[in-house]
């Protein structure tokens, strides 16, 4: 019977600290990809909700507390985190 084991790991894996370091840059990645994702859809419901709201009277929006002159104001405060 004939065994052909390696027992050293092949070119091109990485291991120790190379693979800590590729990790380390995936979860970054991962991280700042999942922030602008957030912040993409805090900015999509922004600008639906001034879309609904900028159709309302101005009596309406007095009602619900707001004004027309800080409307665009409100709502992008009101999304960020």
């Amino acid at each position: 019977m004939n065994m052909h084991q390696r027992f050293a790991a092949p070119e091109g894996i990485l291991v120790g600290a190379e693979t800590s370091r590729w990790l380390s840059w995936l979860r970054f990645l991962r991280i700042e990809l999942a922030a602008w994702a957030r912040t993409c859809i805090d900015y999509w419901a922004a600008a639906a909700a001034y879309d609904d709201l900028s159709r309302l009277s101005d009596t309406q929006l007095k009602h619900l507390g707001l004004s027309r002159d800080i409307l665009a104001r409100d709502l992008s405060d009101c999304f960020r985190r």
